[in-house]
């Protein structure tokens, strides 16, 4: 890879390289939206920091931004899948009793996460709960809290990681 001096154009090279780097977050999540969206996610990210870092290698700096971000989505993804579960997904299935032990796991896990989500500042919390457990999009929760989409889907995935910090040092 070949060093640069100077400011680095981001949105040049994302133009340059976005079908590449879509590659490269599509081989960790397996899925192409989620890879465009990690993709988007690492140009808002850059775009955000604007000129305040300069990388010396700008190319494998962004294959590798997009390469974390990618195994944060699919680690979030995962979470998600074992934690929260769609109404529909359950509709056609009967409940189990479950043993007691588990029974007991699941709800020390809803204690763990509703402490980890009471612990957060208000409006990411409500966030959090407006698209997760409400249903609403991102951008009725940009509308109806007056900030930016990116914004709202900040507060959501700081309110995921509160989530899976807060089991993972519970030993879940």
């Amino acid at each position: 890879m070949e060093s640069f001096e100077g400011p680095v154009d981001w949105s040049a090279m994302f133009a340059a390289h976005r079908p590449a780097l879509q590659r490269a977050a599509f081989k960790v999540l397996g899925n192409v939206e989620r890879a465009q969206d990690v993709v988007q996610d690492t140009y808002l990210k850059l775009s955000e920091a604007g000129h305040a870092f300069d990388a010396r290698q700008p190319l494998a700096y962004l294959f590798q931004v997009v390469r974390n971000l990618a195994i944060d989505a699919q680690r979030r993804a995962a979470l998600e899948a074992r934690v929260f579960v769609d109404e529909e997904d359950g509709l056609q299935v009967p409940a189990g009793a479950g043993t007691p032990e588990s029974l007991t796991v699941s709800r020390q896990d809803l204690r763990i996460v509703a402490a980890a989500l009471a612990a957060l500042p208000d409006r990411t919390r409500q966030a959090f709960e407006l698209h997760r457990l409400g249903g609403h999009t991102q951008r009725e929760i940009a509308e109806q809290f007056g900030v930016s989409v990116t914004l709202v889907n900040f507060m959501i995935r700081d309110a995921m990681t509160a989530c899976a910090n807060a089991l993972y040092q519970a030993g879940r």
